[in-house]
C-alpha cells in the first residue's frame, strides 16, 4: 500500500465524530496490533517493557517490539521488527522512555498516521504521560477506549546545500546555532519571503507549541497550549536589548539565511537529535509538516494539569 493511501486509510479508521476541543477527541479505535519502541537500555525500561507486553498478551493483542539489544534480552520470545515495519502495520505505537524517546518516535510515526502513547521513564515526561506506577491501570484504560487523542504538528526544515536539500522534521524545535562554542552568528530572517530583521546572536529557536515547554522555555519563550496553530521564534542571547520572542501564524514559512560578515558556520538542529552543518550564505527553510502527530493520553489528562505537575505551578 502506498504511503498516501495508508495515511488516508488510517485517518478513516481513527476518525472521531465528536470532539471535546481543538485537536482533542475520544479515541475509540480497536487495537489489533501494537508496536513498542524501547531501544534505550536499563533495568527500569526493561521492567516497564515486560509489564506492557504482559498487558497486551492478556488482551491477545499482537505485539511487535523494535529490534534492539534490550528487546532481545528482555523479550526473547516476542516478534521484533524495524521501526519502519512497525509504523506500516501497527494500530498503535507505545514508546517507553523519556521525552527524548518520544521525540524520536514522533518523527517516525507521524508520517504513517499511527497514534503514539508514551510510558514515562525519564525526568519530566511532558509527552510520555503514563506513569510507570500505573502502567497496568492506564494502559488497560487506553486499550478499552478510555483515552483522548491530541494532534500536535511537527516542524519541517529544508537546508539548501551544494549537494542537494536536506530535510528533517522536529516535534519540539528547529534550532539554528553557532557551530563553534561561544561564538555569535549573523543571520537574516524572512517570513513568507518578507524581510523581518538581521540579527547577531548565539542563534534562533523556532518552536512549535509542543516545544514551548522545552528548550524555548529555558530561553525565555512563552508557554503555548499545544492546540494553538502558531510558531514561536526565540532569539538566543541576542546582541540587542530589543530582540524578543515573536509568535507568528502556524502556516508561515521561515527562511533564515546565514550571513558571512562574522565568517562563522552554523548548525541546524532538529529536537537536539539531528544536526546539519550550515555555511555562510546558505539558507534553511522551516514550515509546518504536512502530517501531524496523533498523541494518545489517558482520559482525564490535560495540559494545565501537566504544567502544574511538571513545572510546579501553585506549589509552595
Amino acid at each position: 500500500m502506498e504511503l498516501k493511501a495508508l495515511i488516508e486509510f488510517r485517518a478513516i479508521l481513527s476518525f472521531n465524530a465528536e470532539s471535546t476541543g481543538p485537536g482533542l477527541g475520544q479515541h475509540q479505535m480497536a487495537y489489533k496490533q501494537v508496536g513498542i519502541f524501547a531501544s534505550i537500555s536499563g533495568p527500569l525500561v526493561a521492567e516497564s517493557l515486560k509489564r506492557v507486553v504482559s498487558v497486551l498478551a492478556a488482551r491477545d493483542i499482537q505485539t511487535l517490539v523494535e529490534a534492539s539489544e534490550l528487546a532481545a534480552s528482555s523479550t526473547p520470545s516476542l516478534e521484533t521488527a524495524t521501526r519502519e515495519t512497525i509504523c506500516q502495520t501497527a494500530d498503535l505505537v507505545i514508546a517507553i522512555g523519556g521525552d527524548g524517546s518520544m521525540l524520536s518516535a514522533a518523527r517516525d510515526v507521524a508520517a504513517f498516521g499511527v497514534p503514539l502513547l508514551g510510558i514515562n521513564r525519564g525526568k519530566l515526561g511532558f509527552l510520555a504521560d503514563v506513569s510507570p506506577d500505573d502502567i497496568e491501570t492506564q494502559l488497560n484504560a487506553v486499550l478499552s477506549g478510555e483515552s483522548e487523542t491530541e494532534a500536535h504538528f511537527l516542524l519541517e526544515g529544508s537546508l539548501d546545500e551544494a549537494d542537494g536539500v536536506a530535510i528533517a522534521t522536529a516535534l519540539n524545535e528547529v534550532t539554528i546555532h553557532s557551530a563553534t562554542m561561544a561564538r555569535m552568528i549573523e543571520f537574516d530572517l524572512y517570513i513568507d519571503d518578507v524581510f523581518v530583521y538581521k540579527q547577531s546572536s548565539d542563534g534562533l529557536i523556532v518552536s512549535s507549541p509542543t516545544g514551548s515547554t522545552a528548550y524555548a522555555l529555558s530561553a525565555g519563550g512563552p508557554i503555548m497550549h499545544p492546540s494553538l496553530d502558531a510558531i514561536v521564534l526565540v532569539p538566543m542571547f541576542p546582541h540587542s536589548l530589543n530582540s524578543r520572542p515573536l509568535v507568528i501564524p502556524g502556516g508561515s514559512e521561515l527562511r533564515i539565511t546565514l550571513g558571512d560578515k562574522l565568517g562563522a558556520e552554523a548548525k541546524v538542529s532538529f529536537d537536539s537529535q539531528l544536526e546539519f552543518l550550515m555555511h555562510p550564505g546558505e539558507s534553511v527553510r522551516v514550515r509546518k509538516h504536512s502530517e501531524p502527530l496523533q498523541l494518545i493520553h489517558p482520559r482525564g489528562q490535560n495540559f494545565y494539569g501537566v504544567c502544574r505537575s511538571k513545572l510546579g505551578w501553585a506549589s509552595r
